[in-house]
């Protein structure tokens, strides 16, 4: 199923390293997905949207941008236990799935699940968690333009461009 006709979003905004799609509910960011290109841009329909699309754009011109949005409170205690890995994990920066388990009491395959099913990425970055040999899976994805993604979110940080 194409995901962008199964998600109804408040902005799709094109970015170097994705089409970046932006749903809201009510006052809280609910969910950032990267989309194929193909999926087309789209203007933000609230206010909270633009703030998103802004603060993204902020993102894109400086990797050391902070974002300050409120988020929709979602996932399993655990999941949010990774995340809050995640987002600790600085910039330019690497952690493996191993890495992360290790301090979370747990497995990886489980720390790569969380990873998979964060609803915030870039906020919460998970292209910063890597397998222990090579650039690993993205979004619960192990190829295509997913993957994609990662590799230019990771050099996006490390250049600092």
């Amino acid at each position: 199923m194409d995901i962008t006709a199964s998600l109804r979003f408040q902005a799709k905004l094109d970015t170097p390293f994705a089409l970046v799609g932006v749903r809201t509910e009510g006052a809280a960011l609910a969910e950032i997905v990267y989309l194929p290109r193909s999926a087309g841009t789209q203007a933000p329909t609230n206010a909270l949207a633009e703030r998103a699309c802004v603060q993204i754009e902020k993102y894109v011109a400086d990797p050391e941008y902070t974002f300050k949005l409120p988020l929709k409170q979602l996932g399993t205690a655990f999941q949010r236990r990774v995340w809050e890995q995640i987002a600790a994990i600085p910039l330019g920066r690497t952690r493996t799935y191993g890495d992360l388990a290790r301090r979370l009491g747990s497995a990886p395959r489980a720390v790569g699940q969380a990873c998979g099913n964060n609803y915030f990425p870039l906020l919460i970055p998970c292209h910063r968690v890597v397998a222990a040999k090579g650039l690993g899976g993205f979004a619960h994805a192990s190829g295509g333009y997913l993957l994609e993604v990662k590799r230019r979110l990771l050099a996006h940080e490390a250049r600092g461009d």
